[in-house]
């Protein structure tokens, strides 16, 4: 399966994004698709989750409550970012895993990431 995100951007602080993500293929029920965040200099930190098939959803605690994850149809995955703030700087990638994690290391497929910048 390949990933390609879309809609990052410039935003100012308060601001709203929708980060997509489409999959080339159908996304199976037991997946489990995430979004992770990787600002300079840092490692790659979980933000949000969905399990495919329950739609189970999971976020970092500092997005909770401004972030929402969801599923766009069969195959997109989709990230509704309100109330930015500048920490939320980043480059942010979708990912598909076989069961829910909180690490990196654990998911299988990764998009080419989407650049996200929000000034104060």
């Amino acid at each position: 399966v390949q990933l390609q995100a879309s809609g990052g951007g410039l935003v100012q602080a308060g601001g709203s994004l929708r980060l997509s993500c489409a999959a080339s293929g159908r996304i199976y029920s037991s997946s489990v698709m995430g979004w992770f965040r990787q600002a300079p200099g840092k490692e790659r930190d979980f933000v949000a989750a969905i399990r495919w098939g329950r739609g189970s959803t999971y976020y970092a605690d500092s997005v909770k409550g401004r972030f929402t994850i969801s599923r766009d149809g069969a195959s997109t995955v989709s990230l509704q970012m309100n109330n930015l703030k500048p920490e939320d700087t980043a480059v942010y990638y979708c990912s598909r895993g076989s069961d829910l994690a909180y690490t990196p290391a654990e998911y299988k497929n990764w998009g080419q990431g989407t650049q996200v910048t929000v000034s104060s």
